[in-house]
Order: C-alpha cells, then structure tokens, then sequence
C-alpha cells in the first residue's frame, strides 16, 4: 500500500509538472503584426532594470493580441512613437521609435539591455524563429526586429545599442 501510495503522488506530481512546462511561461510570447499590433518585452515589475530582467522578462502588448496569449498589456504613453519596416525579401520586420521611461518606472540612469531568443529563456515572437530587441531607458528609445534567418537578428553586439545592433532606424 505505502509503495502505491508513493508511486501514485509521484505520478501526480509528474503530470502537474509536465501540464505547467507544456503551458509555457505566460508572457513569454510576443507578436509585431505592424505598426498598431505589437509586443516588446520589459521586466515583469513596475520599475525594473532592463539588464538585470534579462532573463525574466515578459511581453508587454499594445493591446490584446491573440497569438501573443497572456502578454501583459504596455503602460498608457509608455511607446511614444513606432516606426515600422519591412524587409520582405530578407523576411524581416522592425520597429524603432521613443519610450517614456516614466510610464514604467525605469530609471534615467538605466543604460538598458537586450532581450533576444537567448534571454529571457522560452521568449519568442509569433511566427518568427529570431528576434533582437533593446531598450535604452537613459536614451529614451527601443527598437525590435523579428527575423526569418538568425544572421538577420544580430544578438552579439547588444552593448552597441539599437543603432549599432540594428543600423539606422527612425528614433523621432
């Protein structure tokens, strides 16, 4: 009776794990559709340090957005603007543009970070295999590119900043 009892609660506790790692991290999903359906990863907490939430960060939306379950919903004025481009031929999609760091309580003396398929561990982007991302609280800028192809997506340059990382984009 006692090894049916253990067998069966290690059972239990087996499924319960396999349902959450099956389930996903909520937030780990994010989605750039275009320039008014779009994600972008931030710490999970009011305040946070962008380098430091590197690896527990979650997606934050401008609205709901179906392929993007359980991202969180971006602070009202936190996105000032979003510059959208498309790179058909090579399969990429990017957006650049102004935070205001206050609408989430990031410090000015925050000199960001770089959220990609590395970190936070499980993030993604619907639809695309990579993703690179920055966010420049001190600069008051972000910018995001998902991508088809890796070299696409370069994530070894993150101390370069959106513009070293990405190239020219519109930060107006």
């Amino acid at each position: 009776m006692m090894l049916k009892t253990l067998l069966g609660s290690s059972l239990v506790a087996l499924a319960a794990t396999l349902s959450t790692v099956s389930a996903g991290v909520p937030g780990q999903t994010g989605a750039l559709i275009s320039g008014n359906e779009y994600c972008i990863f931030l710490p999970p907490k009011y305040g946070g340090d962008i380098a430091a939430s590197e690896d527990v960060a979650i997606a934050f939306c401008n609205k709901a957005i179906a392929t993007a379950p359980k991202a969180k919903t971006l602070p009202t004025g936190f996105i000032k603007s979003v510059h959208l481009v498309r790179n058909t031929q090579k399969g990429w999609v990017q957006i650049t543009g102004r935070i205001d760091r206050t609408k989430y309580g990031l410090s000015k003396k925050d000199g960001g970070g770089q959220y990609d398929i590395k970190a936070p561990q499980g993030a993604s982007y619907a639809d695309y295999k990579y993703f690179v991302q920055l966010i420049e609280p001190d600069s008051n800028i972000y910018c995001l590119r998902v991508c088809k192809e890796k070299a696409d997506c370069p994530t070894n340059k993150s101390t370069r900043g959106c513009t070293g990382v990405l190239g020219a984009g519109d930060y107006s």
